[in-house]
């Protein structure tokens, strides 16, 4: 491709509202120009790449037996209300006028096929994949591709007659996953997740280490645990029990509100305090006790509810249910309310907590003889530093960002959707299923948050639009455009991929500003000193690691360079 003619729409400053380095580089690049909030439109170099990525992603997938499908992205509104996802939040964009939903994943197609044309074991395991374009209904999109209102995503899908099969292939998309993000050369690493709004029993996030993340991570560099912040555990204390097993003691504490108030007041450890935090869950109060500074965590509080209408309670609300305020309340003689405790909690006893009254606290608390506590469960969230679950070294939470995720489905849509076969005895069972997604975008976005640096991209070799950047250092010297233009016919025939600086009257050092910002990996300079010594200069955009070679030969020999 010759730059003269293409379409490579470079920027000299960076756009104000780009905050992260992939959509600065993508729009300074000409990857990419933004159509609306959250929607861009991808220019020749940008979907080069992202060819690049989608053919690596489907030659994984057909290497595990995926089978490719073209679904489409309008769905009828009833599959999404015959599932139970047409409410989610921020989830579906609606053409109302026609009962349609603009898909933002297809379980619900997939499960229609499949109730369809599934019949018996025989048909089974089926894996069902496509890359198609995705919509979200995002409130507030950011950081680029990162958060937008419309992605392109390959979803796979695996209909399985058993559990263990769905364990198959789930290991399957696993490793196919891994083959395919160290193909892009991406230094990635995998999590155990939520699985949210998709359901099931099993999840993995495959994720980049970024500052710039939507995602917050607990990581350990020793033995190498990870996990979503949303469902990480840690090797943290149990508060356990003192030798103090007294009975209940009120103390007045007037004006004391908060836990670090209350520290200082009663002149004890953060881990001998016992801090209420109210919710409703489908309308009834919830009373969750947590340790001292502990913060609780909302997605662990969905899952051990089991889902449903989840809020903080109002504090308005929360005094005409008990007559205090929140500082107040605590665990004993509290009426009305289901009590769930953090597992550090679990066996503690001289503890201090609210006493249902303004302005005092109850001293001496056992939960085991003073509470009515319906199960002790994981609230918490985990904090820097803490000791790792496995190994006992100190965790890492960072920000991160998410590059593919793999649920375990199982029986939900399924169920939803009365998919069936009949097994080996001529009995009806419910197909398992699986689903594993990833998005092509963020495999371009998180190439260029790795791999960049002042000058601009550095392409990974294997998503990169070129392999070659042949930069005519002046092409009105008709000895350089003459060399320039066999060496870029050269390597053409060679099947090297090549973007050509063929344009006049643009000075050396723009062109050189280009090639960086552009990032190829491999830039090949035709100037007027090395002609003089039959030679072209070779850069390594990567190393910056400059080398001469003849000029005769040199299309076999850049060849030989980019194949290695």
């Amino acid at each position: 491709m010759r730059l003269s003619t293409a379409f490579v729409p470079t920027l000299k400053e960076t756009p104000t509202d780009a905050t992260i380095p992939s959509h600065q580089l993508m729009l300074r690049a000409g990857l990419m120009r933004q159509l609306t909030s959250g929607v861009y439109s991808y220019l020749p170099l940008g979907y080069r790449a992202m060819m690049k990525a989608m053919a690596i992603v489907r030659q994984e997938m057909d290497a595990i037996g995926g089978q490719e499908f073209q679904l489409p992205a309008l769905n009828p509104e009833a599959l999404w209300v015959q599932t139970g996802r047409r409410n989610v939040p921020n989830f579906i964009l609606s053409v109302k006028e026609r009962d349609l939903v603009l898909a933002p994943t297809h379980e619900e197609v997939i499960g229609y096929l499949a109730s369809m044309h599934i019949q018996s074991y025989k048909d089974l395991p089926q894996i069902w994949y496509q890359i198609q374009t995705k919509f979200r209904n995002e409130p507030r999109p950011r950081s680029g591709v990162l958060r937008g209102r419309q992605f392109i995503m390959k979803d796979a899908y695996t209909l399985d007659r058993s559990w263990e099969d769905l364990d198959k292939g789930y290991e399957a998309h696993a490793g196919a996953y891994r083959r395919i993000f160290s193909r892009c050369g991406l230094d990635f690493f995998v999590v155990g997740a939520s699985s949210g709004a998709m359901g099931g029993t099993g999840s993995q996030e495959f994720m980049i280490e970024s500052k710039f993340g939507e995602d917050t991570v607990a990581r350990c560099r020793s033995c190498g645990y990870a996990s979503n912040l949303e469902v990480a555990t840690s090797g943290v204390a149990p508060v356990g029990k003192t030798g103090n097993n007294g009975p209940t003691e009120e103390i007045h504490t007037p004006n004391v509100r908060t836990i670090d108030e209350l520290v200082t007041f009663l002149k004890v450890d953060h881990s001998r305090l016992a801090k209420s935090v109210v919710y409703r869950h489908d309308g009834k109060p919830v009373l969750l006790l947590m340790m001292g500074n502990d913060q609780l965590n909302e997605s662990k509080l969905t899952a051990i509810l089991g889902g449903g209408d989840i809020s903080a309670m109002p504090a308005e609300d929360l005094r005409v249910l008990t007559g205090a305020d929140g500082g107040s309340i605590g665990p004993v003689g509290l009426k009305g309310f289901r009590i769930i405790a953090d597992k550090r909690l679990e066996g503690a006893n001289g503890l201090v907590s609210g006493a249902n009254r303004n302005d005092y606290h109850l001293a001496n608390i056992d939960l085991s003889r003073d509470a009515v506590i319906e199960r002790y469960a994981d609230l918490r969230t985990v904090e820097d530093g803490e000791p790792c679950p496995k190994c006992g070294k100190p965790l890492v939470v960072s920000n991160a960002i998410e590059l593919g995720h793999i649920f375990k489905l199982g029986t939900k849509y399924s169920e939803a959707l009365n998919i069936r076969f009949l097994d080996e005895n001529g009995q009806s069972q419910l197909v398992i299923m699986g689903s594993y997604g990833i998005g092509i975008e963020r495999i371009v976005a998180c190439a260029l948050e790795q791999s960049h640096d002042e000058n601009g991209i550095i392409w990974p070799k294997s998503i990169a639009p070129y392999q070659v950047h042949l930069i005519g250092v002046n092409m009105s010297n008709p000895a350089v455009a003459e060399q320039a233009n066999l060496l870029y016919d050269g390597l053409t025939k060679a099947g090297v991929e090549v973007l050509f600086d063929d344009r006049a009257n643009i000075s050396p050092g723009f062109k050189f500003k280009d090639a960086d910002l552009l990032g190829m990996p491999i830039h090949v300079i035709v100037g007027e000193k090395g002609l003089k010594n039959q030679q072209v200069e070779i850069k390594r955009r990567a190393t910056g690691e400059r080398t001469m070679i003849p000029l005769a030969g040199a299309a076999e020999a850049i060849r030989n360079i980019t194949t290695n």
